[in-house]
């Protein structure tokens, strides 16, 4: 697999020639729209196919699986253009191998909303050894409040990734609530409810796990918080459940503020099955123009996560998505738009803008005039992506955690599926 940066005169044709692949096939991998135009510093990834398959008439994916000894779940990696579904025709040409020598194996998670668009869904299900639904949220009686997610739960399955169930305290008006976390925590009986609630959700919904999020709880809560997550984990874990939980990016023990004084590293990391770090949001809507994660902060949460909690356990977080900044940046009162990266890279091929890249952040960025308001945009892009998943693999770490799949951004599951072994159930 090669990631090849875009300079100034390239062209797909050009790029095809100098790797020996053809124009359709980059178009396909990359899911480039028309007219195929670039801009500098844009990526283009082109995987380096070793074993490939003719499709003949009267081939079927499961008979394709069996005549070249590949699964079904690896054709889905390897074809994207298959969409996670089975129609194949005549002449097509199947990859059934990379040239690229797997660097490691990784455990994957993503979220997903239950509205998620069907083909987005299957198309990545491949690449997922875990799908967590956002979000559950709890009643003030300590009860779940009802999601419909059966279907979700059921496809997960078929591409043989495992459905988690994320747990919040959202309430009924749809937001987090530091009160009613600590009115839970405390409040012995309102715990054992929710645990039975969540316990019947899980068995009823087909979940495989439970993904505890619990943000805003207020710092002096932080020992009953890991008391509860390893309380869920006593009474679920005989059952085959798996607990998660999620970590706001903490650098310290001592860190302040509202998101990370209750989370207990140490203690959550022993209460828990796996934890997810939520290495995002350095730049977020409200903030100054800046990369989402920046690897250098990122790997500043990772070092301290690793002192006290075995890496084996944890799920390094990557955003899939960037942010728009209209300039100049008023504190207090700017507010940047969200866009996914394929957005962001087409939006910058729109307005001639060329793509730098932050050594220091490890991410690309732009500027652009419109409406005559200059912006600033910072998203990911495969080198960006290739950063975070080296360091994963530098710290040994358990996998990686995206957030999230409601976009389909193909490079993330090239550079993936490329450099790394997905752990697959079936």
């Amino acid at each position: 697999m090669v990631i090849h940066v875009v300079r100034q005169g390239d062209s797909l044709y050009r790029i095809a020639q100098q790797y020996g692949v053809s124009v359709p096939f980059i178009v396909q991998q990359n899911e480039l729209r028309e007219p195929y135009r670039l801009t500098p510093g844009q990526t283009i990834v082109v995987p380096r196919p070793g074993q490939v398959y003719t499709v003949q008439p009267g081939d079927t994916l499961d008979g394709v699986a069996v005549k070249t000894g590949v699964d079904k779940i690896t054709l889905w990696q390897n074809n994207p253009q298959l969409g996670g579904g089975d129609r194949l025709y005549p002449g097509q040409t199947l990859v059934l191998s990379y040239q690229q020598n797997k660097l490691g194996s990784f455990a994957v998670n993503g979220y997903a909303y239950p509205g998620i668009d069907q083909r987005i869904l299957r198309k990545t299900l491949p690449y997922l050894t875990y799908l967590s639904v956002f979000a559950y949220g709890i009643d003030k009686a300590g009860r779940i409040i009802p999601q419909s997610a059966d279907a979700l739960t059921r496809v997960a399955r078929e591409y043989g990734a495992k459905p988690l169930l994320v747990l919040t305290t959202l309430g009924e008006d749809g937001r987090f609530s530091g009160e009613r976390a600590h009115t839970l925590l405390n409040d012995a009986a309102m715990r054992q409810t929710l645990i039975s609630s969540l316990a019947g959700t899980l068995a009823a919904q087909g979940y495989a796990g439970v993904d505890i999020d619990f943000e805003y709880i207020p710092p002096e809560d932080a020992a009953v918080y890991a008391s509860f997550v390893r309380d869920v984990r006593a009474q679920l874990a005989p059952q085959g459940f798996t607990v998660m939980v999620a970590l706001a990016p903490k650098t310290s023990v001592a860190q302040q503020g509202l998101l990370y004084e209750a989370h207990d590293y140490r203690a959550l990391g022993a209460a828990a099955d796996n934890v997810l770090l939520m290495t995002y949001e350095w730049g977020y809507a409200l903030s100054e123009p800046m990369a989402v994660a920046p690897i250098d902060k990122v790997q500043q949460v990772v070092q301290f996560a690793v002192s006290v909690m075995p890496p084996e356990r944890i799920f390094l977080g990557i955003p899939n998505y960037g942010y728009d900044w209209t300039l100049p940046y008023v504190k207090g009162q700017s507010r940047a738009r969200s866009l996914g990266n394929v957005q962001a890279a087409e939006q910058a091929v729109q307005f001639g803008a060329p793509i730098r890249f932050d050594e220091t952040a490890q991410s690309p960025h732009y500027n652009y005039w419109r409406e005559r308001a200059e912006h600033e945009v910072w998203f990911e892009d495969a080198r960006s992506i290739r950063t975070k998943l080296a360091l994963a693999g530098e710290y040994r770490l358990r996998g990686v955690s995206v957030w999230n799949i409601m976009r389909y951004f193909p490079q993330l599951w090239l550079v993936l599926n490329n450099l790394y072994r997905i752990e697959k159930t079936l």
